[in-house]
């Protein structure tokens, strides 16, 4: 049987890539500090898998196929950008475990669409480098609509994320699985307003988080997550599903920086199950 043994929430912003030097050198050291934090205490829960739910950025899904949500069920490699010290290279996979929650998923009403073959962008391919390749672990690849319009809604978020643990718990070979949720928290991409950061709002976020206020956190209508956090706060989503996939759990904050240079508020969690 396989076991779900913590979670994590984190940023995957491309411009610590793409631009290193922008941000003061403290704020730099805080959140390399916080990313290091995030890898060492999923070292020490030693999964042989870790889930990291991420967003498409309109780069991997276009105008011909907008999947719900989606899971990697074979080869996967990443990123599919060019990303300055990040050249793409195969992920470590689990196809065995990720066919599994699909086909889990199916017969429990959760329409998984699959990627036998997938090139990962940046929100699966940086917590990987950043957190997990240390850790030695496999990854299962999984996508949900929460960066391009029309949006998976909050509640279903959840509700993959609780399919995810069910299917974990429902696999007959012993698997220790860790669960990644993967966004910014307020970020305006492509917008005017690009650049703008509302630390009040991700604090309203984290604390939720921390409370392990699931429900909470899905009451966030979408117009309120746009006007107060930008489009890019949408992904939170993947830290509603995340969340779910520990079930009921308090959230540890390791970190949270506001980043105008980076454009994003970077938030870090530890999520560990409390009944």
């Amino acid at each position: 049987m396989g076991t779900v043994v913590g979670g994590f929430l984190l940023p995957h912003d491309p411009l610590i890539h793409t631009a290193p030097q922008a941000p003061p050198a403290d704020v730099r050291d805080r959140v390399t500090a916080a990313y290091r934090a995030v890898a060492e205490r999923l070292a020490a829960l030693d999964p042989t898998d870790v889930v990291i739910i991420g967003a498409d950025h309109y780069v991997l899904f276009g105008p011909g196929c907008l999947p719900r949500y989606l899971i990697g069920t074979g080869d996967v490699s990443g990123p599919v950008e060019r990303l300055p010290g990040l050249a793409r290279a195969p992920l470590p996979d689990n196809r065995e475990l990720a066919r599994h929650i699909a086909e889990h998923g199916h017969r429990n009403r959760v329409d998984w669409a699959v990627a036998p073959v997938l090139t990962a962008d940046h929100s699966i391919v940086i917590p990987y480098d950043l957190v997990v390749r240390a850790s030695n672990a496999r990854v299962v690849p999984v996508y949900l609509a929460s960066g391009v319009e029309p949006l998976l809604s909050m509640t279903r978020a959840a509700e993959v994320g609780a399919a995810i643990r069910a299917a974990v718990e429902a696999y007959d070979r012993d698997v220790r699985v860790a669960v990644l949720g993967s966004g910014g928290i307020s970020h305006w991409v492509g917008t005017p307003e690009m650049g703008r950061v509302n630390a009040e709002f991700d604090r309203t976020v984290l604390d939720l988080v921390a409370r392990g206020d699931l429900a909470g956190l899905c009451a966030l209508d979408d117009a309120t997550v746009r006007a107060e956090g930008g489009n890019g706060a949408q992904e939170i989503r993947n830290f509603a599903a995340a969340m779910a996939a520990v079930g009921p759990c308090r959230g540890e904050i390791l970190g949270y920086e506001a980043v105008p240079e980076w454009i994003t508020g970077l938030g870090f969690a530890a999520l560990t199950a409390h009944p």
